[in-house]
């Protein structure tokens, strides 16, 4: 109840004429930069941190809220339509939401990301104001074992379940792993595969991982069978969701949130791997896994819903520790040091009506995104009308520009065209791009994980498993690769039964 009142008032902070505004321009800025590929939230926050320097601090983490969540509203947008991420938490939304846009129902696709989105963002922020203490907690138990644990049930789980056969999946992974390993080793500073180049050593950014991966090599494999197949304007479709997409989709917007809050609550991997582990949930439960590759709207309406509510996950950790478990969540807590505000367990005694008037402005915000967004899915699902050639052509500059923008290095542009050969060579034999693309988002973190608890142990192997949450987490991935070879044998064991009574 204490809570609830205090909510209550946050949210007179947040109605005030002057944050209605800072929200309203921080989730118009938001879907603005997720759009554009390689400008992400963490980007846009930390360019407008000196600019809101003279600002009041609730006003200024208002807006720097909006930012955050508009960003993954507008990265969904790219995602879907064009197959382009605007930012790494909209990965996932690719894998269907743009063959759905292929087949004309891109509209659709926009709506249940965008519907996805609120109410991951409601009940994320309510898990947020009722559990923040709990999870808070269960953070701080958590170590280095359950981590690997985590991230390695994140690469069994994805190449498990896409593509034409898990060798394939597992080969995407590795090729992920390996662009991971570029750069300086975390725990001794020797260079890996960096060819002495010094612009190498701090890796390889996921952001052009992605976008090449993703923009680059379908640029390049439309333009590879543009004469085979003449270069007509894929179609609309209409803008709402039918009664039978809504019947499809309820269950998973309201199952998104329950795996990316906590996920977001943990410094494991912000909400890439809940986007994940949702996609693989949704395929699993399904009743038309056969859409799945083609399209399937659950694919994108309950990782959509993770990631929204993921983030509500991270301002856990970070309002009662002080414990960033994003890029963006790095840059909030660095705004916090500039106005002297120290986030921890004393934040919510000391500054409440920041802390209060900043949750309730999620509230406003994710109305405010849903009121812009779902409108205009048809309108930005008129982009697709534009022939393939110009759109491409499109896609490629806005790739440039957002990989150029990342570093700023001319070299980050041939690291681009590098990739995209890469992910063009994958789609030509057939493998899953989004193990790759979790390879190198996690592939790093993994290794850091995996090193922190040998070192714990003394080099032994038991240190990996000295924890009911690792052994937990371990026996899900058994069941995971044991359950398609038990079916096969069951299977087998039937049809030989049937053989033997005919």
């Amino acid at each position: 109840m204490n809570a609830f009142n205090s909510l209550m008032d946050g949210f007179g902070t947040a109605l005030t004429p002057i944050n209605l505004l800072w929200a309203a321009v921080g989730v118009l800025l938001g879907t603005a930069i997720g759009v554009l590929p390689g400008i992400g939230p963490a980007m846009a926050v930390a360019l407008l941190l000196p600019v809101t320097y003279g600002l009041e601090p609730t006003g200024a983490f208002i807006m720097f809220a909006g930012i955050y969540y508009g960003a993954m509203f507008g990265g969904s947008t790219t995602s879907i339509l064009l197959n382009t991420p605007g930012e790494s938490a909209a990965v996932v939304a690719a894998m269907e939401g743009h063959p759905m846009a292929k087949s004309g129902r891109g509209s659709q696709a926009l709506a249940a990301a965008a519907i996805g989105h609120f109410a991951g963002g409601m009940i994320g922020t309510l898990l947020l104001v009722a559990l923040a203490p709990t999870v808070a907690d269960l953070a701080v138990d958590i170590g280095a074992p359950d981590y690997f644990a985590i991230m390695v049930l994140a690469f069994i789980a994805v190449t498990s379940v896409l593509g034409s056969s898990r060798v394939r999946g597992l080969a995407s992974l590795l090729i992920g792993l390996t662009i991971g390993l570029v750069g300086l080793d975390q725990m001794t500073g020797q260079q890996r595969l960096t060819f002495g180049s010094l612009q190498l050593a701090d890796g390889i950014d996921v952001v052009i991982v992605a976008v090449g991966l993703f923009a680059i090599g379908e640029a390049l494999w439309v333009a590879a069978h543009l004469r085979r197949s003449s270069a007509q304007a894929i179609p609309v479709g209409r803008p709402w969701l039918a009664k039978k997409d809504v019947r499809r989709t309820w269950k998973s917007w309201l199952r998104g949130p329950l795996i990316g809050f906590p996920f977001g609550a943990i410094p494991a991997g912000g909400a890439e791997i809940p986007t994940f582990l949702s996609y693989v949930t949704e395929k699993r439960l399904s009743k038309h896994k056969d859409e799945f590759g083609k399209g399937a709207i659950e694919g994108v309406a309950g990782p959509e819903s993770a990631a929204s509510a993921s983030a509500a996950g991270t301002l856990v950790s970070m309002l009662t520790l002080g414990l960033p478990t994003t890029a963006v969540a790095a840059v909030m807590l660095a705004a916090f040091q500039q106005y002297g505000i120290q986030p921890g367990p004393l934040l919510f005694e000391r500054e409440p009506d920041l802390v209060w008037g900043l949750i309730a402005s999620l509230f406003v915000g994710m109305a405010l995104l849903l009121a812009l967004n779902l409108p205009l899915a048809p309108v930005w699902a008129k982009l697709l009308r534009i022939p393939r050639p110009y759109l491409y052509a499109g896609i490629l500059f806005f790739a440039a520009v957002g990989a150029y923008a990342v570093g700023g290095e001319p070299l980050d542009l041939v690291i681009l065209l590098v990739i995209g050969l890469i992910g063009f060579g994958m789609r030509r034999y057939g493998l899953p791009i989004l193990p790759a693309v979790i390879g190198v988002i996690l592939g790093p973190n993994a290794e850091q994980q995996l090193r922190r608890a040998l070192q714990i142990s003394d080099g032994s192997v038991r240190g990996l498993v000295d924890t009911p949450f690792s052994v937990t987490v371990y026996v899900l991935i058994v069941l995971i690769v044991a359950w398609p070879l038990v079916k096969k044998a069951v299977v087998r064991a039937r049809g030989r039964g049937v053989d033997v009574e005919a």
